[in-house]
């Protein structure tokens, strides 16, 4: 893992080089050309993220134990790439002393102040940038937040309509077990009464017979 995490970075290495040559070189140029060197540093940055990425998933596969030295690694790297973000958007504003005098037609202290206005603009949409960023990260949370409260309460929602059909199901055969006991109670009533009625017979019956028996004597 740690031999593709090197070679990532090797190519992270090789990368910024270039985007760092050439945005030195983008504020000495103007019309097309400018643009076609902005397009390429932009590539070149977003290359430059997805080694980052790539790093990262290496990060996470590398034993517990080494991990902290390519992390401290890869957190600097990202740390680089931030800082050649900014100096590119500076860059795109920024010019020779040869191109300001043309396009601004004005001395010195005039187009300094002119790029410091440009520069305090850029900082500002930096900052409503990062504002929005972290906005939509929170957003993004809290509908994640509220993804996994709707999904437990259907869990709980159907843990409540098994307990509810275990207890109409436990209910039902309640019922059932109570008119069993109460046929079987009526049952021994009727055998009681039954015997009763047997035994008044046989003693009436014996009485009779004592009597008649007295009586022949």
């Amino acid at each position: 893992m740690s031999s593709d995490f090197e070679t990532y970075e090797q190519d992270f290495g090789t990368l910024t080089a270039e985007v760092t040559n050439r945005i030195g070189k983008i504020p000495k140029l103007g019309g097309d050309e400018k643009k076609q060197m902005v397009a390429s540093v932009e590539k070149q940055l977003e290359e430059s993220r997805e080694l980052l990425e790539q790093m990262d998933l290496e990060v996470r596969e590398i034993p517990v134990q080494s991990r902290g030295m390519y992390s401290n690694r890869l957190k600097s790297y990202k740390q680089e790439l931030e800082k050649l973000e900014k100096d590119f958007k500076r860059s795109r504003i920024a010019y020779s002393d040869e191109v300001r005098n043309e396009l601004l037609g004005d001395d010195g202290n005039s187009s300094e102040s002119q790029r410091a206005h440009l520069l305090d603009n850029t900082e500002r949409l930096e900052r409503s940038s990062r504002r929005l960023e972290a906005g939509y990260q929170i957003a993004v949370e809290t509908e994640q937040v509220g993804q996994e409260i709707l999904e437990n309460l259907h869990h709980d929602r159907e843990k409540i309509q098994r307990s509810r059909d275990r207890l109409r199901e436990t209910d039902a055969n309640l019922g059932k077990s109570s008119r069993i006991l109460t046929g079987m109670m009526r049952r021994i009533i009727q055998n009681r009464i039954l015997m009763f009625i047997l035994g008044a017979i046989i003693l009436f019956t014996i009485v009779l017979a004592i009597y008649f028996s007295v009586r022949g004597h």
